[in-house]
């Protein structure tokens, strides 16, 4: 199944508090548990004003739906060609 990167542009989201964080992850596992098992959330990046994260979905629209359905911004949904880590260069 593909892996995407979505980019999310929020003001002040490494500003966010966790309750705040809390309530933006159970707004999205409640769309999640809505649309069904063939997509995944695996996790995200909070930086100074954007989360990014990784999904597993059959497609980017897909994708693009949990977001809106979620009231989340997805400014740049990337399909995964490939993950590479320090084990790579070995």
């Amino acid at each position: 199944m593909p892996k995407y990167v979505i980019e999310r542009e929020i003001p002040g989201a490494g500003e966010l508090s966790a309750e705040q964080l809390k309530a933006i992850s159970q707004t999205s596992c409640g769309v999640l548990n809505k649309m069904g098992p063939q997509i995944q959330w695996i996790n995200s990046y909070v930086t100074g004003d954007k989360i990014y994260c990784v999904y597993i979905a059959p497609n980017e629209e897909m994708v693009r739906e949990h977001a809106q359905q979620g009231g989340f911004p997805a400014n740049s949904v990337s399909q995964v060609s490939a993950i590479i880590d320090p084990t790579t260069a070995e």
